[in-house]
């Protein structure tokens, strides 16, 4: 799997983006390390104009949101890749109301990590 998502078609251009390194000035660690978090699932990353990004979606309060490196790994061992995973973040979902990311920052990561379970098998 790709450390970096390299399909700017994957997130909408109204998605608000972090620069990496801004990522890592936030979370107080090296870039390498935000790097690390995408390999590892507990974030990921959109490439645009050749630079790396960060949806700010992903954090609250200076960490990463509850619920969401879960649903990545849940997802991507359901055989989903990074740009797929993306557009399901942010893709509206009728049955939450909202996106899975919204649902996720409002806390209700076990809902969707139920829809992703259901996905994935």
């Amino acid at each position: 799997m790709n450390e970096l998502a390299s399909d700017p078609a994957q997130l909408p251009v109204d998605v608000a983006v972090l620069p990496v390194a801004e990522v890592a000035q936030m979370l107080g660690i090296p870039v390498s390390r935000v790097h690390q978090m995408v390999r590892d699932g507990q974030l990921l990353s959109v490439r645009r104009d050749g630079a790396v990004w960060v949806p700010s979606d992903f954090f609250t309060d200076r960490a990463p949101v509850k619920g969401l490196s879960g649903t990545i790994v849940l997802l991507r061992d359901g055989g989903y890749g990074d740009s797929e995973i993306l557009r399901w973040l942010f893709a509206d979902d009728s049955s939450l109301p909202g996106c899975p990311i919204t649902a996720l920052r409002a806390g209700r990561h076990r809902e969707v990590k139920r829809r992703a379970q259901a996905m994935a098998f």
